[in-house]
Order: C-alpha cells, then structure tokens, then sequence
C-alpha cells in the first residue's frame, strides 16, 4: 500500500542543488489536510496530473482546497478529506548562485580598420550570477520529472548564451570604438552583456544578477594556429612567419610566446611586417645570383620560399623527406644558406 505523506518538506541546504522532487521517484501520496514546509531560501511549486497548482513561499502551508482552488475541479466531489490523492512537490532553491565562472574557449573576432590586420582577436574570462526568477516556469521549461535538477545541468548552456552575448556585444563596440578603447569598457561591457541576456534568462524562470570581466585582452594565439582555425589567408601567414622570424632572430633564441599580444590587438603588426618584407623577399625580380647574394645567413621556410620562388608548402615538403637541411626550434624551422645553396645546387 502507497505510503501517504502528512508533512512534506526539504531541509537540505541545496548547496548545488536547485531543484528537488518530492518524493524523487513515483508519485507522493498526498491528502487534504497535508502540511508543505518550506525553507527561507525555498519556493515550492505542487504539481498534479503534470499541472503546476500553486507556488508555495516560505513558511508552513496546508493543502486544502481554500487554498488550492484548482484541487476541487482535480479531486471530485467523490472523494472525501481523508481520502489520499496523488501530486508531486518540487522545491526550489531561491538563493543567489553565485561566483559561476565563465571564459572564452576561442577567441572573439572583433573589426579593428586602420591598425594591423585590421581585425582583432580578444580572450577574456570572468564570473557571473543567477537566481530562479519563476520557480513554476523554471521546472516547467527545464527540469521535467526529475528527482533533482543540479546547477552543472544548467550553467554550460548558460555560459553558451553569456559569451553568444559578449560576442555580438564586441562586435557592435568594435563598428564605433578601437580594440585599446575596447580593452578600456569593461563596466560598460558588464551592463551590456546583462541587457542582452535578460529576456534569455527570464524565458528559463531565471534573472542574471551580475556579470563581471575578470580579464579581457587581445589573444597569443600563434600565426600557425590562427592559419589551422581558418583566420588567415597564406600571404598574411607569410608575412607574420617573417615578423616571427625577426622576433626570434633579436632575441637570439627560440621559443617566446610567438606572435602575443601583436597579433591579437593589430598594433605595430603593419610596420613590423614591412621591415620584415625587406631585404631577400623584395627583390623577387632579382636574378638567380643576385638574390642568391642577398640571401641572409639563416632563414624561415617562408623566406626561403622566396628566394626560390616556389610555396612555402615545397620547402616544407623538403625539410620532411630529408632532401633540405634545417634545424627545428621550438615549433619553427631555420634555414641556413649554405644548407639551401646545397640543396639548390643538388
């Protein structure tokens, strides 16, 4: 025989919680007469038959059908108070879940005319918090039947709309502002991002109560992964190779953080590049011998293309079966002259 419940409440602090059902699996046994206790951080919503009755705030509340007016249409007249029914409880956490962290997992494309590439790409990360705004509508839309309905099983999609938002809020920033005046706007960016997602979240029985950018800067991706997501064409991934390249040749050593923040923000990228594309890679109407007597000591793949007019794809090919000569350091290579004088004259 179903066990008929008298008192019904949750005493758990719902720590990750925001939902749970009562009772978890079946369905409760309830009768007029029942007492539903409710926390101060809780809400309650009564369900039967898969239809929301009521809402119950905090305190101590008894199932009756003054109080619950749709219970006489439900229960029928046949029945009399002692007679139990079948419903379901779900309490809701009304409390601020908060410090939730968000982040970029792949840099934003923002406009950036007149510096560098002329396009930016900015990372950032941060935090935010939500609260249930609409108990009944939160566990009609999201949480079904479920026993418990945990914030892991909500936050990655919340965290898909918060940056959704961001995106479309740099990118209409970035058609007025520069990417430095960008970086500059975080409050404005923060008030932004919670105008946009209101509606969003309200349609869920949620409310955004605060987000915050904990850091937003331009991105170190390398030219080489730009290049892999499809960001730059081949001339422009030539000409960043080059100004690596330069980079690298200052300092005296491999490795460094490639391209950093240069490459993200756009500035100072042009002129680098133009002093890049001097020397051996301007003269690609030069003879053979007078390129070959510009040739510099050590050289990227790219250069090296240059000097023999073929891609960049061949001297890789080359440097792979062994039939060029070059050293690898870190995720580059180097080209000496005499091993590509030795390798054009084989």
């Amino acid at each position: 025989m179903a066990r008929i419940f008298d008192v019904i409440e949750y005493a758990d602090e719902m720590a990750d919680e925001i939902v749970h059902r009562f009772p978890e699996t079946g369905i409760g046994d309830y009768r007029i007469g029942s007492q539903v206790i409710v926390r101060e951080s809780q809400n309650a919503v009564f369900f039967r038959d898969g239809q929301a009755l009521d809402v119950f705030k905090a305190g101590r509340h008894t199932i009756a059908t003054a109080n619950i007016p749709k219970l006489i249409d439900l229960i029928g007249k046949a029945f009399n108070d002692r007679t139990p029914f079948p419903a379901e409880v779900y309490f809701v956490s009304m409390k601020d879940f908060a410090n939730r962290k968000w982040g970029t997992s792949q840099p934003i494309l923002v406009s950036n005319p007149g510096m560098g590439l002329g396009v930016a790409l900015l990372q950032g990360y941060g935090s935010y918090s939500y609260q249930v705004k609409d108990p009944q509508q939160f566990v009609t839309q999201l949480v079904g039947a479920a026993g418990t309905y945990r914030t892991s099983e909500i936050e990655e999609r919340l965290r898909i709309m918060l940056l959704s938002k961001l995106q479309d809020l740099l990118s209409e920033t970035a058609a007025k502002r520069s990417v430095p005046q960008i970086l500059a706007l975080t409050e404005e960016l923060n008030a932004g991002v919670r105008a946009k997602t209101k509606d969003d979240f309200e349609a869920l029985g949620l409310t955004l109560k605060t987000f915050y950018i904990g850091n937003l800067k331009p991105s170190e991706k390398s030219a080489q992964e730009l290049r892999d997501m499809g960001m730059l064409d081949m001339a422009t991934y030539t000409q960043l190779q080059a100004a690596d390249a330069m980079r690298d040749a200052a300092k005296n050593e491999g490795g460094g953080a490639g391209l950093t923040a240069g490459i993200g923000a756009g500035m100072g990228i042009g002129n680098l590049m133009g002093q890049a594309l001097q020397g051996g890679m301007q003269n690609t109407g030069a003879s053979g011998a007078a390129t070959a007597a510009k040739m510099p000591d050590i050289m990227t793949p790219a250069e090296a293309a240059q000097v023999m007019k073929v891609t960049e794809d061949d001297i890789m090919a080359a440097i792979s079966d062994g039939s060029l000569k070059a050293k690898k350091v870190g995720k580059a290579y180097r080209i000496s002259k005499d091993n590509l004088e030795a390798f054009m004259n084989s």
